[in-house]
């Protein structure tokens, strides 16, 4: 623990608080009779959203020492507060200390226990707020709308819910004098767009339906309302997705979104129609992305957690019995009609196992998401296209592994790192990033530059529980293409063929990124012609291992800002020119199946016998229960082919059929090019559903 002990200055002059700030008659009140007002008023509805973190007993307790714990550090202050001296290396901490969630969880316990030491350091942290600094807009603005949310929910406490001890009066009124002081200067210094406005719009809107005492307050509301109906239907795609493509801050937008809509609800206010539009759709894209453990993967920038609170309350709000099964765990509402989905204006891809089986529970299913989109708006996104998470049976298997810290500085640059494609589940070439990706002098900090990458979904295929997708991308940095093709076998397990194009050689990786829980946990099975990494509750299978150099690295898993924990990197390596890499993906519960892997000698015309752009082969698998054989017939380099096989006649890129116990077809698949003939009979075509 560090320890910082500080003195400031002797205090300014408090801020002075000026009575034409209320409309009339509240600008002829007397300080008492304002305090009253609030405190008996009825008519305005609201509540406080309380940080679950720095809410809690033990931090508020910590507060009222001045000893303040944000990302995993802890600094004591003496008497006063420094405000505007950071003891952190990291910026973060010092926004925490001036965005206030702790004010709030200093009135949640005063509420509930009546014990006036949290009033005191409230009135004490505020005055020291005002006393010590000058600008409103401190920091950022986005900190500054936080900031007025934070101490409107307090004021729910301290003057709503309980009546202030005598005395305070004065200090009420320099405490709304700062408030209106703040979201005035909002209003003149939003962000442009994104995140931070959102947030800075409904600071604004909260302000104006609590005190519609302040002259400006109709202003604020009529502007708000608009703006964030605006702002939403902006940067909400047409997918669902926020626009800066990151699953943790898309959550963040729509924890806001909803605070408004439930404030307007209970105040009778009607937000505009492209406002619940917009909301609706990033609803959808929670249903989906949510894992079956209930938590979110965290890409690009952002924690790994829950937000089932938020599709209860849009549930509350707009209703909907796919929003209800997912918060429930499937034991109300409906499923959605669809097992994958494509969100392509974002490029996020969610294909799983059935939602409901009276064999599982809901925790219980298998779960991919795929990322093959862009960047994103804003600074928040990761060089990891073709990038995978995959969660089952209750747990998180193969992980994003998130984004620790934005602090850029000590002898490890750990944002760099957690940002960089090698520490994501794609493939590395030559060492490289996917983009540029160097220090900017003039930000001082790294900056992505030059052209993006430019990445396309060729196929997206779903047949009952087998679904196929097929991404590319092209980057600036090399010029190897990768492409990658996913396919989940009769809602199972996943095979994943890595295909690595170009007419120079080049140094391939491929990694996977496992869980904390897979630590020292995780060995590597090699025989001839099959690697079989096995890590808890799963087993990542690897073909034709003489191809490839295998290790387990060191690697770490961020599931909040500011804490790591250490977690095995599977590594997969070779030099090649043009190469594919196949992985097989298998989940278990309990106990680990047999598996038995061959290739498959096949006829196929000498002139389309390219060695590395054919894969052919079985998989045996057996568990306490059954046993089946799964084929593949797969063409890598995008020729049609024709294999023949014992009785089997494959036409196409992709051909899978799985034979039961007995021999015979219990489940097949193909490609959007392909057939499939066994004895001169063709297999039923299927449909696309995308």
């Amino acid at each position: 623990m560090l320890i910082l002990e500080n003195q400031i200055e002797p205090q300014k002059k408090l801020l002075r608080p000026v009575l034409s700030i209320f409309k009339q008659p509240f600008n002829q009140y007397s300080a008492v009779e304002l305090q009253a007002h609030f405190q008996q008023r009825q008519d305005i509805k609201f509540s406080p959203v309380c940080d679950v973190e720095q809410c809690a007993p033990a931090f508020i307790n910590d507060v009222l020492q001045n000893r303040f714990r944000f990302n995993n550090e802890v600094y004591r202050f003496g008497t006063n507060i420094p405000w505007q001296d950071n003891p952190s290396d990291d910026i973060e901490w010092l926004i925490l200390l001036h965005k206030g969630y702790y004010l709030v969880g200093l009135g949640k316990l005063f509420s509930e226990t009546g014990d006036e030491r949290y009033q005191d350091k409230w009135i004490e942290l505020i005055d020291s707020w005002i006393t010590d600094v000058d600008d409103p807009g401190y920091i950022a603005t986005d900190v500054t709308g936080r900031r007025v949310q934070n101490w409107i929910y307090a004021f729910y406490y301290f003057v709503k819910d309980k009546p202030c001890k005598p005395g305070i009066e004065d200090f009420l009124l320099r405490l709304l004098t700062s408030l209106e002081h703040q979201v005035n200067y909002l209003i003149k210094n939003l962000a442009v767009a994104r995140n931070h406005r959102t947030l800075e719009l409904y600071a604004i809107f909260l302000a104006a339906v609590v005190f519609p005492e302040f002259k400006k307050a109709e202003q604020w509301l009529s502007f708000s309302m608009n703006a964030l109906a605006e702002n939403a239907d902006n940067d909400i795609l047409a997918d669902g997705v926020h626009c800066e493509l990151s699953t943790f801050y898309h959550h963040i937008v729509v924890k806001n979104l909803l605070a408004v809509k439930r404030l307007a609800e209970v105040n009778q206010l009607s937000m505009p129609i492209q406002f619940d539009d917009a909301v609706r759709r990033a609803l959808d894209f929670s249903v989906f992305i949510h894992k079956p453990d209930g938590k979110i993967p965290s890409l690009s920038d952002g924690d790994i957690d829950s937000f089932y609170d938020l599709l209860q309350l849009g549930y509350d709000l707009y209703g909907g019995q796919t929003l209800r099964y997912i918060f429930s765990q499937g034991k109300k509402g409906a499923p959605p009609g669809v097992m994958a989905k494509a969100f392509s204006s974002s490029g996020y891809y969610v294909l799983r196992s059935a939602w409901h089986s009276e064999t599982e529970f809901f925790q219980d299913a298998r779960y991919l998401v795929f990322d093959c989109g862009p960047l994103g708006a804003g600074n928040h996104g990761h060089l990891d296209v073709l990038n995978i998470e995959v969660a089952a049976y209750g747990r998180s298997l193969i992980v994003d592994p998130g984004r620790y810290t934005y602090d850029e500085t000590g002898e490890t640059n750990w944002r760099v790192l957690f940002r960089s494609t090698g520490y994501h589940n794609t493939v590395e070439v030559d060492g490289k990033n996917q983009v540029d990706y160097q220090y900017n002098e003039g930000k001082g900090k790294y900056k992505i530059q030059g052209e993006h990458t430019k990445a396309v979904v060729s196929s997206f295929l779903s047949v009952n529980d087998c679904h196929f997708l097929h991404g590319k991308v092209h980057s600036d940095e090399y010029t190897a293409v990768h492409e990658r093709k996913i396919f989940f076998v009769s809602g199972e397990y996943w095979l994943i063929s890595d295909i690595l194009d170009d007419d120079i050689l080049h140094q391939y990786a491929l990694r996977y990124h496992l869980s904390p829980e897979a630590q020292d946990r995780t060995n590597i099975e090699q025989s001839e012609n099959l690697i079989i990494i096995d890590s808890p509750n799963l087993l990542l299978m690897h073909p034709y291992a003489q191809q490839s150099q295998i290790e387990i690295e060191a690697g770490f898993i961020s599931t909040s800002y500011g804490h790591k924990s250490k977690a095995p990197i599977i590594k997969f390596q070779r030099s090649a020119k043009k190469t594919v890499f196949e992985s097989v993906i298998f989940p278990y519960k309990q106990l680990r199946p047999e598996f038995i892997l061959q290739q498959l000698y096949v006829e196929i015309a000498a002139e389309q016998k390219i060695a590395w752009a054919i894969s052919a082969f079985s998989l045996t698998i057996q568990t306490p229960s059954k046993k089946v054989q799964d084929l593949f017939f797969i063409s890598h380099d995008g020729t049609r082919r024709r294999w023949h096989y014992n009785n089997i006649v494959c036409t196409g890129q992709f051909c899978y059929i799985r034979l039961n116990s007995d021999g015979n077809v219990e489940n097949f698949f193909t490609g959007p090019d392909s057939n499939i003939e066994i004895e001169g009979r063709l297999l039923a075509a299927q449909e696309v559903n995308s």
